[in-house]
């Protein structure tokens, strides 16, 4: 089950809709149903608290006035390269594609 200071992706009407992170789980009085209070990722910021199935917190598909709603936990794409922000810009370049960088400052003497 997803769980607090997770990210999920709302879907509404099978479209993504927009981010969100949950900032709490309570249960409900219902057996197998929670509150679940969600930081909207958008400006401004809003919360909002809806009561699902732990069923729906886990991506199953519900409805909402009528519309159809899910959720999808967020999860970091591992074959991502990581980028070292502290390498000097000429070394990425030459790492990158071996290509040969020129100095506009020395093009500027000439």
């Amino acid at each position: 089950m997803a769980k607090e200071n997770d990210l999920v992706l709302i879907y509404f009407e099978d479209q993504p809709l927009t981010f969100a992170r949950i900032e709490a789980i309570s249960p409900d009085i219902k057996k197998d149903w929670y509150h679940i209070k969600l930081l909207i990722l958008q400006v401004p910021l809003q919360t909002v608290t809806w009561i699902l199935k732990d069923a729906y917190i886990n991506g199953a598909p519900f409805t909402m006035e009528g519309k159809k709603m899910r959720l999808e936990q967020v999860v970091c794409p591992e074959d991502q390269q990581d980028i070292d922000i502290y390498e000097e810009p000429e070394e990425k370049l030459k790492k990158a594609s071996n290509a040969k960088v020129i100095s506009l400052a020395d093009l500027k003497k000439k």
